[in-house]
């Protein structure tokens, strides 16, 4: 600022100064020579210039057609949409009852600073010291070189890493509180911290700040331009584009696997695919995928479908395509789905092969339906299925993962009316939404950084693909699985009753292969090995490496990853692990040797278009293409 006088100032625009000289300053001193640009510099600076006030009329423009398309919209349903504010305060009211506690945390927080000041201190003065706070293993958002390089960009990083982590730490350690409730505080604590990440916003991500300097701006006005693409495509949601959907096409370069749709009713479309062996096991095999997604994600590509590797080994293959469903189905029910998807599967699956049994595969939510039907045959003295495996699926939901979060009656409440106003269905876009929030920074923040802050596209990616062809949840469905499985636990605890037959799963004797991943956060290890010990059969229990997709389709050929086994079933994952054999690569060659032993002798291959069922389509039908 200016130094005071007693003289009056003059406005600048009628001040006299020189053409090429310093502006008189008002003190009548003189002033700092103003920095001189060169012509290439002044025409990057309009053009920076220009393309930020392009980006910010996209940004503006964008969220106005937003706020014309909810202006109509029912308000939000709830203003605690995560439902975690009484949890919340129960454990702030713990920790305001806890000083001592809290004093302790505070002066923890103080010298984790201290030594950050220090850190820094020491780096100035030309040393190397150790960072006061590193990035956990596996944490992609700082990995710009500027984040270690730049003294100013590493005190923004080790800053926001103490201070979450702390904070994180603090609500885990609240002590006297429900464990539901402090997983929810947990929960959200986590989501906060994670979207307060400085990678998150322009002017603290060097990443960003770099690709805005080196393009003039035009990085941000692609950012933008994506902004309002998404938006678009979202209907005036948000819907942040994961990868590039028009590079997939289902049954062109995804789902390409041969095969015939030989059997549909309103609930699936049973596919069977074509041998590539000249004999074939003569019991053939029943895949039930989870109706959360499509079928696809066993047929991404030739040389990672399970599906292909299957036919390979010389099975029968066929697969449930489930439908993706509208309002006319709004009031289906577990049992339809069990009738006319389970049962009708499989009795179809024997006509067309002329058997009197299957096996049978059930993948996630798939195979607690298919759970639930084992039980109910078995009440019902009827047994087609020789064998069930399941992929990452659960029969005690008492240690499911996070999904348990969003099941309290108060979360469910809010689902019936987002479904009574989408005309009895959940859409698949609030179900990938769902999704995305139990891996923020993987499915979220990385997406808005690269799509949004540094204005590049999305990369090509067929299990991205994938993951956001999710298809919409019939009302009555949706809730009786939520409410029964997730919060009742019905299914464990003998409770649960289908077309008035109580289901026990200790009735169970059919042979029981049980998969399950070390790394799974939407059907944890210890839940899925909890649900294995409820049969009353022979049960075989394997641990893969990875997660909850990466650890179900793992083709031998690619060599990744490892898995566990063990022919004991003690009571717990922990003890089952002790005694376990660590194998490299896939899981898949174990299974298959289990499989074969209950698939009967070697026939000769089936055409799917000769069978006794007539052929209604080419794989992959014609439900798998229907868009949420």
């Amino acid at each position: 600022m200016s130094e005071q006088t007693s003289e009056p100032r003059t406005p600048t625009a009628s001040r006299p100064r020189k053409a090429d000289g310093p502006a008189d300053a008002p003190n009548g001193k003189g002033a700092a020579e103003p920095p001189s640009f060169t012509p290439e510099q002044r025409a990057q600076i309009e053009t920076l210039s220009m393309n930020l006030a392009r980006a910010a009329m996209t940004a503006q423009g964008a969220i106005a057609e937003m706020a014309l398309k909810n202006a109509e919209r029912p308000a939000a349903l709830s203003p605690d949409p995560f439902h975690v504010a009484p949890a919340l305060t129960e454990v702030m009211g713990r920790l305001a009852a806890q000083p001592d506690k809290l004093m302790r945390a505070q002066a923890d927080l103080f010298s984790r600073y201290l030594d950050l000041w220090q850190s820094a201190a020491r780096r100035m003065s030309g040393e190397a010291p150790t960072a006061a706070a590193s990035a956990p293993r596996g944490d992609k958002r700082f990995q710009a070189p500027e984040w270690s390089d730049n003294p100013v960009f590493e005190v923004i990083k080790q800053s926001y890493l103490i201070t979450s982590g702390w904070l994180n730490e603090l609500v885990a350690g609240v002590e006297g509180v429900e464990p539901m409730t402090r997983r929810r505080v947990e929960f959200f604590t986590k989501m906060l911290t994670d979207a307060l990440s400085p990678s998150n916003f322009l002017m603290s991500n060097p990443e960003a700040l770099r690709a805005l300097a080196e393009s003039g701006g035009e990085s941000l006005v692609r950012g933008m331009q994506n902004f309002a693409a998404d938006l678009e495509r979202g209907g005036g949601q948000l819907a942040i584009a994961q990868t590039d959907y028009q590079m997939f096409r289902i049954g062109e370069n995804v789902a390409t696997a041969p095969g015939k749709v030989v059997f549909r009713n309103e609930i699936i479309e049973l596919i069977q695919y074509s041998p590539t062996t000249d004999q074939v096991c003569e019991i053939p095999l029943v895949i039930f995928p989870p109706w959360i997604n499509k079928f696809y994600i066993l047929d991404l590509r030739p040389e990672n479908s399970m599906i292909r590797w299957l036919a390979s080994q010389g099975i029968t293959v066929f697969v449930a395509s489930w439908v993706n469903p509208d309002a006319s189905l709004a009031t289906r029910t577990f049992e339809d789905y069990m009738r006319e998807g389970i049962y009708a599967g499989v009795a179809a699956a024997m006509d067309q092969c002329g058997v009197s049994k299957v096996n049978t595969v059930g993948y996630c939510i798939g195979g607690t339906l298919l759970s639930a039907t084992l039980a109910h045959m078995a009440a019902r003295k009827v047994n087609p299925i020789a064998s069930a495996t399941f992929f990452a699926a659960q029969q005690d939901f008492s240690e499911a993962g996070d999904l348990l979060l969003f099941t309290s009656e108060d979360w469910l409440a809010d689902l019936e009316k987002r479904m009574d106003e989408g005309g009895g269905v959940l859409s698949g876009q609030t179900m990938a939404d769902t999704f995305n929030a139990l891996r923020a920074n993987d499915l979220i923040w990385s997406f808005f950084v690269n799509n949004y802050l540094l204005g590049k596209e999305p990369k090509p990616f067929d299990l991205l693909f994938w993951n956001s062809d999710q298809t919409r949840m019939p009302r009555t469905l949706h809730l009786f699985y939520l409410r029964k499985f997730y919060g009742e636990n019905a299914l464990a605890k003998g409770e649960l009753t289908l077309d008035s037959v109580r289901l026990n799963l200790e009735d169970v004797k059919t042979p029981i292969y049980v998969q399950s991943s070390k790394e799974d956060h939407i059907a944890p290890a210890r839940s899925v090995y909890k649900g294995a010990r409820l049969f009353g059969g022979p049960v075989t229990f394997t641990l893969a490496g990875s997660g909850h997709i990466a650890g179900v389709i793992n083709a031998p050929a690619a060599n990744k990853y490892q898995h566990w086994t063990n022919e004991a079933l003690p009571p717990t994952l922990e003890e089952w692990q002790a005694g376990a054999i660590e194998h490299p690569g896939s899981w898949w060659p174990h299974w298959a040797a289990w499989l074969k032993q209950r698939s009967g002798d070697l026939v000769p291959a089936r055409d799917p278009a000769h069978g006794n069922l007539a052929p209604l389509a080419e794989a992959p039908g014609s439900y798998v293409k229907v868009k949420s």
